[in-house]
């Protein structure tokens, strides 16, 4: 049993620490925003609890040092509330490096976690004390708040008039095995005003019936303070979800008296903008944590539940026998809606890693001795967690180049007549089955001629070789590229760049970048909104089978071999009037078979514009689980993965837009090597890039 309690105990820690985290990034980015704001009194009531959640928790779950050293950033913050102390960059600097010392306290213990540094903590604290006017010594310790009368003054921590609040609390069956002390959460509750309680022994079972690892006590409370409801739901935050609980204001006409309360009253759902379970009763809940691991094992067995009903689909269709049909079509139903379903739980907005770069860019910006702000769109876009877990690097990178490299410092912006304080936008949105996720500064542009200069001397192009604007920014991610005539601490070793590129070849996504000299430039991702079905079309080439994603493709047309001939020989269908270029799959992946008198040209939408794409047949839609084709294919840049179709037969998944380059390329490369006199270098294949199959 022993075991058994330590076990909840660690778990209900590690609940601690997850929350904890969230209200870090939270707690950054009010900081931040109070930076630029320093009058928003909401936004220090934002920071005051933060600070007041992870204190009194802390406490609760044995992270004393934690609480400790949190207390005293939260009288700070009292003082701030009460006006006694201003906001200033310090204090907003001092509070930052003190959450960096709270997430290594959070992490201790944990496997290559850093340890806070005793001797910054106490400098931190020192700083802190006088900028509040306090003494030196002042002790780091949670003070004690002994009981004071129903109605008198509240302990100073929040402004304004007294309101009384009815609170009911029921401790779940499990609370005091996952090592909570409710008493704690009584006392914590007292720090906020008056508190008048009243527990109840009701519950309380015959001795025989009795568990000692279960707490029956329940109380009544009365609570007497000019916080608001969110300040007393956070003293419950890490332990709602296991008991019940009712908050409401003593003059609400719903409550008729203390004594009426019970458990089946309804609560306010709380605010979900920390992650956390919100409930409309708290026996109802309406969300829940659940650990990553499990979700990833969910939607793998959903894949290959996908797998095997695309096999069950395949032998229907061989048999004529009209229940295997009926069955066959009724799974396939109801593996669509499970799939779907799956895919809708992976998906998560973007705001924390957004958000994540607020404090990237606030401690860059002083560092450099820039004035930046970061400017955030698109917040809300969703997309897998896969995806969203992967883009931290990249964007990273992304912007402490723009940082270093493409914002001028203060001096030179004035001398441009431009504004001081420069802009870094990040930015998502939607666009089919993609999100677009950009870094766009306005900065002072990306020089063309000095990144091919560089180029040329580090020898990835020849002197010679003509280059498109789009191909000469490409060389920026080539590995050990870098304009930077000094290494630092920031930039310089071509190292980051690099990083963007091979993370965003792994996820099957695109970079697109755009420059204005003396203007800005902006860097776009365009990512798959997930990495582990798709909706595609089965096409085949000879006896191969390929798979294009559907949210690409826009219309299937035939292509005869009338139409051929009057195209005298250009890749080209007139399809509607519009004249629209074609790529050979047949003649693109070297596919010996024979071609038949009636083809199907697949129309797709890409980032240069409608293509077709020849094929022989077309089969039919089908649900794919993309499977990764292994390091020996990682430079296969064509092809995003592999499925296996509902005869055990394998299916490449062809990417339109990389296709559509890559055939481009080779066009342009052809052109130049028929244009060059023997032995020019432009004979060899000096673009960047290489043939990506």
């Amino acid at each position: 049993m022993a075991q058994s309690v330590l076990g909840n105990t660690d778990l209900f820690k590690q609940s601690f620490r997850e929350e904890a985290r969230e209200i870090l990034v939270e707690l950054e980015a009010a900081l931040l925003e109070l930076n630029g704001n320093p009058g928003d009194q909401e936004l220090v009531g934002r920071v005051f609890r933060g600070l007041h959640t992870i204190k009194g928790s802390g406490a609760m779950f044995g992270f004393e040092q934690l609480a400790a050293f949190t207390h005293n950033l939260e009288t700070a913050f009292d003082e701030v509330r009460n006006g006694r102390l201003a906001i200033t960059a310090e204090l907003i600097d001092l509070t930052l490096s003190a959450l960096d010392q709270i997430r290594s306290m959070l992490e201790e213990g944990a496997a290559g976690a850093p340890s806070a540094d005793p001797a910054r903590c106490e400098q931190i604290l020192v700083q802190v004390r006088q900028l509040a006017g306090q003494p030196a010594t002042s002790p780091v310790a949670p003070r004690a708040v002994e009981k004071t009368p129903a109605g008198a003054a509240s302990s100073g921590a929040f402004a304004g008039p007294l309101r009384e609040w009815h609170i009911h609390f029921a401790p779940g069956p499990s609370m005091l095995l996952n090592g909570t002390n409710p008493l704690l959460l009584l006392r914590e509750l007292r720090e906020l005003g008056g508190l008048s309680v009243k527990a109840s022994m009701a519950s309380v079972p015959p001795l025989r019936e009795l568990d000692p690892e279960r707490c029956y006590v329940t109380w009544e409370m009365v609570l007497a303070t000019a916080a608001g409801k969110d300040a007393l739901r956070d003293v419950f935050i890490f332990v709602e979800d296991g008991c019940e609980l009712t908050l409401a204001p003593a003059a609400e006409p719903a409550v008729p008296s203390i004594a009426d309360l019970t458990a089946a009253a309804l609560t306010e759902p709380r605010s979900a903008s920390a992650g956390r379970r919100t409930t409309d009763r708290p026996d109802n809940a309406t969300s829940l944590r659940v650990p990553a691991a499990k979700l990833d094992q969910f939607v793998d067995l959903v894949g290959e539940l996908v797998t095997v009903q695309a096999r069950l689909s395949e032998l229907a269709g061989r048999r004529d026998d009209l229940e295997i049909a009926e069955v066959s079509e009724e799974i396939e139903r109801l593996t669509s809606a499970l799939r779907e379903n799956s895919m809708n739980i992976r998906m998560l907005p973007i705001r924390a890693t957004f958000e994540k770069f607020r404090r990237l860019v606030h401690d860059l910006a002083r560092d450099l001795g820039k004035n930046v702000e970061l400017a955030i769109e698109g917040a809300e876009t969703e997309l897998d967690k896969t995806v969203i877990e992967q883009l931290g690097d990249p964007l990273m990178h992304l912007i402490r180049n723009s940082m270093d490299h493409g914002i001028e410092p203060p001096a030179v912006r004035q001398t441009r007549a431009k504004r001081p304080t420069a802009t870094i936008h990040l930015s998502a949105r939607h666009s089919g089955a993609s999100v677009l996720i950009a870094v766009a500064d306005d900065g002072g542009g990306i020089d063309a001629a000095a990144v091919r200069a560089r180029a040329v001397e580090k020898g990835l192009i020849a002197p010679g070789a003509e280059l498109t604007e789009s191909e000469i920014y490409a060389l920026l991610f080539q590995p050990g590229f870098s304009t930077a005539k000094q290494v630092t601490d920031v930039s310089g070793r071509g190292v980051g760049m690099d990083v963007v590129r091979q993370k965003v070849d792994s996820l099957r996504g695109t970079i697109d970048v755009v420059s204005k000299p003396g203007a800005g430039t902006s860097v776009t991702l365009r990512l798959p909104l997930t990495l582990a079905i798709i909706d595609g079309l089965l096409v085949s080439v000879g006896d191969a089978s390929f798979v294009l994603p559907l949210a690409n493709t826009l219309e299937c047309v035939e292509l005869t071999r009338d139409d051929i001939a009057r195209a005298n020989g250009k890749h080209v269908a007139n399809v509607r009037g519009e004249v629209v270029p074609y790529i050979r799959l047949r003649d693109h992946f070297h596919i010996h078979a024979a071609r038949p008198d009636l083809e199907q040209i697949m129309i797709v939408e890409t980032e240069d514009g409608r293509y077709g794409l020849v094929v022989d047949k077309v089969l039919g839609d089908c649900q794919t689980v993309i499977k990764n084709l292994g390091r020996f294919y990682r430079h296969v840049q064509v092809v995003s993965g592999a499925t296996i179709l509902g005869n055990g037969t394998v299916a490449l998944i062809l990417d339109p837009c990389r296709l559509v380059q890559d055939a481009m390329r080779l066009q342009a490369e052809g052109r130049r090597a028929r244009a060059a006199p023997p032995g020019n270098p432009l004979r060899q294949k000096d673009q960047p890039g290489g043939r990506a199959h």
